[in-house]
């Protein structure tokens, strides 16, 4: 199954506000993942079980160094209104204090760092609009890992966001070893990464 576009505009206008409530409103099919993107809803199936693994394997490398007052969380709603999406990252490093606020999503310039795992069916998603999206919010640093990579599985690591783009701070393939650099700085071994 692909990703599908559900509705590209609220129904009484294109209000940020109106496409939130639509979003919160609508009764999505279980387990799917509904995303706002560049103002239209997106209905993805659920990750595949290497996709899991990924994630999995980052969450851990990510739990000896991230500060007692933060979380990792998974399947955590972040809003960037400013390019009309909201989005669910693989993982995201934020305040809890912020995610323990009284809404549905956190506002993305709380995010430390977003960690997206491209799917085969939306991984444009990833490489382009949340690209775009986080470093407009301003989030310091963005994992790209892209197993759907054009000629082999690749990793992008952005940071240093200013004027609504990334620098790119390392690019390399599954294998090779990514550092993040601080509050972070941990060295990820990603040769257990698995390839579709």
């Amino acid at each position: 199954m692909s990703a599908l576009t559900v509705q590209q505009e609220p129904r009484g206008g294109d209000s940020w506000e109106g496409l939130v409530r639509l979003w919160e409103e609508t009764d999505w099919p279980e387990g799917c993942r509904v995303e706002i993107i560049e103002g239209i809803i997106t209905v993805a199936p659920p990750p595949v079980n290497h996709h899991n693994y990924i994630a999995h394997q980052m969450h851990r490398a990510l739990l000896a160094v991230v500060q007692d007052d933060f979380g990792i969380y998974q399947t955590l709603n972040v809003a960037v209104p400013s390019r009309s999406g909201l989005f669910i990252p693989d993982l995201v490093v934020a305040p809890d204090e912020v995610v323990l606020e009284d809404a549905n999503y956190i506002p993305a310039a709380a995010a430390e760092l977003v960690v997206e795992i491209t799917s085969k069916s939306n991984a444009v998603n990833d490489r382009v609009a949340k690209l775009n999206g986080y470093a407009a919010a301003g989030i310091p640093l963005y994992l790209l890992i892209d197993p759907h990579a054009t000629g082999e599985p690749a990793i992008h690591l952005y940071g240093e966001p200013a004027n609504g783009t990334y620098r790119l701070l390392w690019s390399g393939k599954f294998g090779e070893t990514v550092k993040l650099p601080e509050p972070f700085g941990v060295a990820i071994d990603t040769s257990a990464f698995p390839r579709p």
